[in-house]
């Protein structure tokens, strides 16, 4: 029975992690990047204005799909995944501005 209470201790402490502030750069990534991949919309400010607006609704996504993921490395997986897939893009369009300005 000692050895089942530090794996208990070890997974909340990962699903924190998780939930926590991973989720929260997951959000924030997002965030970041969809001024990318969302339209302008009419008067040009659509693709900025949307992402702030929803960022809380994607941080609250992110937490409680990390809090209720049963399989705790899919949660990284699916989490870590999406804030690579965002940041990624963000740094391609850094690295595209700066190529083509230079």
């Amino acid at each position: 029975m000692p050895d089942a209470a530090p794996t208990t201790r070890r997974r909340a402490w990962l699903r924190g992690l998780l939930a926590g502030p991973l989720a929260l750069l997951a959000a924030l990534l997002t965030m970041m990047a969809g001024a990318l991949w969302l339209p302008e919309g009419a008067a040009g400010l659509d693709h900025l204005v949307l992402p702030v607006l929803v960022f809380p609704l994607l941080w609250a996504g992110w937490f409680l799909y990390a809090c209720l993921d049963p399989r705790l490395p899919r949660g990284y997986a699916v989490v870590g995944g999406a804030a690579l897939l965002q940041l990624g893009l963000i740094l391609a369009h850094v690295l595209a501005a700066k190529a083509g300005g230079a």
